[in-house]
């Protein structure tokens, strides 16, 4: 093994073995000799299976790899090794090319997606953002970047459909790093630094913006109440709920489709709190749009953390506006059947003397 795939082998993050053609270990890094108990010493040359004990038929699994030439995946089965309690593994099984017979086998544990399932089963703690996001930080974007690292390496010495299997490993993992930047984002809000605003301000801006990018294939029109009063709140988080929900209704209506951005006033409304005090919130802000709606079975989790109505959707983006609107004192509301999605915004009016 050369030095650069050396150090390429023993910088993986998660536990890796490389297996001869007759099964036996003829390799192993770090993360493998600590999932495993055992030296690599003591390891090399011993019949896998009498080492790792798996709930999966995987020498059949071996021979479709070896003979196909293929990687093959197995995912969510108990991994042991007779020294500790089984753990919960996908298993990943790749032929070595420039080696026949040889098999890479990569355990990858779902402890930690475990772990957050937990907690997203608890309101409190799925709503404690900064918790959750220090928490995906730590234990996801710091192996990502060696797994990103160790693609980037491999790629050096090679070409054609494998130079594509690295490229779409590091363009993957770079795709995960964006999410979870955007759960950072999230968890790292700054309270609102509030200020009498004029709404329309606002919504001028984020229709600008929006017309000339992702709303570009989209007809925007706005029906605003002019003698809509300011209220409270700070410009550029406003501006960002904004912003979302244009997008968000860019990308669910059609090309050519409509967006309208409406606003009025309406008295009385009032925002319950959890301690039972109300607060009214007069200004209603509407954005509307003609595509296909929200499936009825997430409506009501719509503004949770990764809760999402599109395929690749993250599920932040109306979380953070829920959580944004939140810290104003003020309510969003959702309203969606085939044809109509209606997402409105209630905001409280600025006091008076801030208003003068």
């Amino acid at each position: 093994m050369s030095s650069l795939t050396d150090t390429l082998w023993q910088s993986l993050p998660i536990p890796a073995l490389i297996l001869d053609a007759e099964d036996r270990i003829a390799l192993v890094n770090p993360p493998a000799e600590d999932f495993l108990n055992a030296s690599e010493r003591s390891l090399v040359s011993s019949p896998v299976w009498d080492r790792i004990f798996v709930d999966a038929p995987l020498e059949d699994a071996l021979n479709r790899v070896r003979t196909g030439q293929s990687v093959l995946m197995v995912n969510g089965v108990d991994v042991g090794t007779g020294s500790k309690k089984p753990v919960v593994c996908d298993v990943q099984l790749s032929p070595l090319a420039d080696q026949p017979g040889y098999v890479l086998l990569v355990l990858e544990s779902r402890e930690f997606a475990g772990r957050l399932d937990r907690a997203m089963s608890s309101k409190s703690a799925a709503k404690s953002a900064i918790g959750m996001a220090e928490m995906l930080a730590h234990e996801i974007k710091n192996p990502l970047a060696g797994i990103t690292g160790a693609a980037q390496l491999i790629s050096m010495s090679l070409s054609g459909e494998d130079l594509e299997l690295t490229d779409l490993i590091v363009a993957e993992t770079r795709r995960i790093v964006k999410l979870l930047d955007q759960v950072e984002e999230f968890g790292n809000v700054r309270p609102p630094e509030c200020r009498s605003v004029n709404i329309h301000d606002i919504l001028d801006r984020a229709r600008k913006s929006a017309m000339v990018g992702y709303a570009a294939h989209m007809r925007l029109i706005d029906q605003y109440d002019p003698s809509l009063p300011a209220t409270w709140g700070d410009p550029d988080q406003l501006l960002q709920v904004f912003l979302n929900l244009i997008k968000n209704a860019s990308e669910a209506g059609p090309s050519g489709g409509t967006i309208t951005i409406r606003t009025f006033y309406e008295a009385g409304f009032r925002l319950r709190r959890k301690d039972g005090s109300g607060a009214l919130v007069p200004l209603q802000i509407e954005i509307i749009d003609d595509g296909p709606g929200i499936p009825p079975e997430i409506q009501q989790d719509i503004f949770e953390p990764f809760v999402s109505g599109r395929e690749n959707g993250t599920g932040l983006g109306l979380a953070l506006v829920s959580k944004i609107i939140s810290d104003h004192d003020g309510l969003v509301s959702l309203d969606s059947v085939p044809g109509r999605t209606v997402f409105r915004i209630s905001l409280p009016i600025a006091p008076k003397q801030a208003a003068q």
